[in-house]
This record gives C-alpha cells, structure tokens and sequence, in this order.
C-alpha cells in the first residue's frame, strides 16, 4: 500500500470499507455508457449480486426465492450500461486547519473513504477542492478540479488528489457550489465535506444543485472544541480566514450565543437534508470514522 493510501485509509479501514460498498446506491445515472448497479429490471440490466433488504428498498426487487432459502430478506442488484457520477467537494479552507487533529485530516479521510466506495463499485469519482483560487479560476470558490476517475486501479491517484491540499486560505462554499454544478454536464451524486462554517447562502446553491437532477450529500467536520468549547475569562479570538482579531470575556451568557448559533446551523444543515431527501452525517475530529462512512452509506440525518 503506497503511503497516500497508508495516511488516508489504513487495512483495517478498508476491510470495513469492502463490507460497507454494496450498501452505497447512487439514484442518479449520468447517462453514458458504463457500468453499475442498478435497481432496473430488463433492457440492457443483468442480475449482478445480492444485499441485505434495507427498509424503505422496493419490494418487488426483493429475491424472494433467496428469502425462502435462507430466511434473510435480501434484494437483487442489477449492472446497467449506464455510468454514474460521485463528486467529492472537500472544503480545504483555512478554518479546516483547526483542531488535533485538524479538520482537514478528517475530511480528507472520509471523502477517501467515501471514493473507495465509488471506486470500487465501478463508479466514476471526482474531487474537486473547494477554496479562493488565483488567475483564471479567481472568484470561482475552486482551487482545483480532478480528473473523473474509475476502477480500483485509479485509488492510487486520487488518494494523491485528496492528500495534496493543505487548509489555507478563504472559500465561498455557496460559490464553489455553484460552479461546480455548472462545469458538470451531468448529474450524479455531489457529497460536499466542510464545516460549513460560512455565511454565504450555501443551503440556495445546494437547492440549485438538487434542482439540476444532482443527488446530495453533506458531510460536517467539527473539532471538540468547537463542538464543546472550554474557553474562559478574556480571549483573543483570531479568524482563521480573514485573520480579524476579536477580544471578548467568555461568560456564562456567551457560551449560551455561541451554543445557540452552532446548533442553528446544525438544525439548518439538518432541516435542508430532510426537506431535499439528502444525507447529512455529523462528524467531530475524534471520532472513529467507520461508524461516519456506516452513516453515510446509510443515508443518514444526523
């Protein structure tokens, strides 16, 4: 295992991975020719493989002759010549750098984790990087663009993708939404991993995106201490991005507004996913990562 692959997804981690990647369904096809699974009977699908029924899945795909076998409800998956599309969007800004470890190390391991899966259930994966960028590409909200890749011998390259970011600089995640979607010239699934701690209408640029066919997903990264803070008595409070420097007193009534403010945007982030049919998985920096990846493949609203 290279050391890209060693720092982002470890043997352990990718055992889990293995058990977890036939639970990942995309509902979006791109389209053009390629292979997946796929719940359509008929046409151009062939029978591919079994998994566990799942509530919610359609009944007439479940493989009732397996059920009177085996006693376990399972559901058929079918490959279809059609390809599908996975986008990772890693917010690489410079807020991700908070924490030990920082923000950014964890995103990068989920959306590692989260384009194994792809990858290996023959799906075209893509990471872009969501960060104010200079030149050409100023005012876009995206610092880089990856290739779209494909199969399992293409993991090498993207862990390289994933791991050159460092957190630096500012982002205007609404934006980088926003042209994101617009480059794409066919839907399929956009996961977004930030902690969306900016205060531009990020949630309008996500309904655009699932306006335009995409399937969405968010990911939030926080650090414990920004989840549970421990500050007390005078701060001197610097912002990572713009570097604007605030003294306060951090009393009693000033946890309360800090408390307040997050779980607003948790309940916002919250609310939008339900209201869109999308995931929304919650993540602190010192948390396992295999119950994260287990949310996700699950669609989960934390």
């Amino acid at each position: 295992m290279s050391s890209h692959a060693r720092a982002l997804l470890d043997p352990g981690f990718v055992r889990e991975l293995e058990a977890l990647r036939r639970r990942l369904e995309l509902t979006v096809q791109s389209g053009s020719a390629g292979e997946r699974a796929s719940p359509r009977r008929g046409g151009s699908a062939e029978f591919q493989d079994h998994r566990p029924y799942a509530p919610g899945d359609d009944l007439r795909r479940v493989d009732w002759a397996a059920f009177a076998r085996t006693g376990e409800p399972v559901v058929k998956l079918f490959r279809a010549e059609e390809d599908s599309l996975l986008r990772v969007l890693v917010d690489a800004s410079a807020s991700l750098g908070f924490g030990a470890p920082p923000k950014l190390e964890v995103a990068r391991r989920v959306a590692a984790a989260i384009g194994y899966l792809g990858l290996a259930n023959g799906q075209r994966v893509q990471v872009l990087v969501a960060r104010e960028a200079s030149g050409p590409s100023a005012g876009r909200g995206l610092e880089r663009v990856g290739l779209p890749r494909r199969g399992r011998d293409a993991l090498a390259a993207l862990l390289r993708d994933l791991s050159e970011p460092a957190a630096h600089g500012s982002v205007d995640l609404a934006r980088a939404v926003t042209h994101t979607v617009q480059r794409l010239a066919r839907p399929g699934l956009l996961v977004v991993v930030s902690d969306f701690l900016d205060s531009g209408p990020v949630t309008r640029a996500l309904t655009r995106a699932c306006s335009g066919g995409h399937q969405v997903a968010l990911v939030q990264v926080l650090a414990r201490e920004e989840v549970a803070p421990t500050f007390d008595g005078d701060c001197r409070l610097v912002d990572a991005e713009t570097h604007a420097e605030v003294e306060l007193s951090v009393d009693a009534a000033a946890m309360d507004a800090y408390v307040a403010r997050l779980t607003g945007l948790i309940e916002e982030l919250r609310s939008w996913a339900r209201k869109h049919r999308a995931s929304y998985v919650r993540v602190t920096n010192d948390e396992p990562l295999e119950g994260v990846v287990r949310r996700f493949v699950a669609k989960a609203v934390d």
